[in-house]
């Protein structure tokens, strides 16, 4: 603890589940992540069958003098962007507090949250148990079951991005004596569902202000050297 008042508070990250199911899934990230990885790819081709029969774009490129013309005649195809990075769970703070779940379970419902989020909720037991109570024999879940939960990555104030979880590796480091592990990495692989959804469209606008924040900097153009 910081002596200091005005020590800013430090936002967490987190995995949210979009829509209400049974259970709720959401992990508060207990240490954010160091790094975090974000990659997209571009695919450029021309924009005509014309262009394409007189060969590759490395030809154009060779041929084409005039970059405003270069720019008229090729077209991007960009990728989905994928995000990755490595979650920290360590039960010992807890522990020392005297928590009674990390006592009797560790880190087992954090890492359990986790995997429950890529599986679809069709397959659990609980809510197959619940659906039997209130009649409804394929389980009970207000999400579409065949599919697995729709995640929304909290970063921030800025960044609530919906993403498909596309790979998770958990490397469990440490136990209890019940075997429970006490210490973990979680290595987590991305991708952002882009498009009209509300959530994705905030984020996008937030980075275009961003941007526009960037022509602050602009004297620093000064300092670049352009060929005349």
């Amino acid at each position: 603890m910081s002596g200091f008042s005005n020590t800013p508070k430090i936002i967490k990250g987190a995995f949210v589940e979009y829509g209400l199911s049974i259970p709720p899934l959401f992990v508060v990230f207990q240490f954010n992540p160091l790094q975090v990885q974000r990659n997209r790819s571009l695919r450029f081709r021309y924009n005509s069958r014309e262009d394409e029969e007189m060969g590759g774009l490395r030809q154009l490129h060779k041929q084409e003098a005039d970059l405003l013309k270069v720019q008229e005649r090729q077209q991007v195809q960009v990728g989905e962007e994928n995000i990755s990075f490595q979650l920290r769970l360590d039960a010992t703070d807890k522990l020392n507090e005297g928590d009674a779940i990390t006592q009797g379970f560790g880190i087992l419902p954090q890492l359990a949250t986790l995997e429950l989020m890529v599986h679809p909720k069709e397959e659990g037991v609980l809510g197959q148990a619940l659906g039997a109570l209130l009649g409804s024999p394929g389980g009970f879940s207000f999400t579409r079951k065949p599919n697995p939960p729709l995640v929304l990555l909290i970063w921030g104030l800025k960044r609530v991005l919906p993403v498909n979880i596309t790979g998770i590796n958990i490397a469990e480091t440490e136990f209890n004596t019940n075997l429970d592990p006490i210490r973990a990495t979680v290595d987590v692989s991305l991708t952002v569902i882009e498009g009209a959804n509300p959530l994705y469209t905030y984020s996008k606008a937030a980075k275009e202000v961003a941007s526009v924040l960037n022509l602050a900097n602009i004297g620093d153009i000064a300092n670049v050297v352009i060929p005349g």
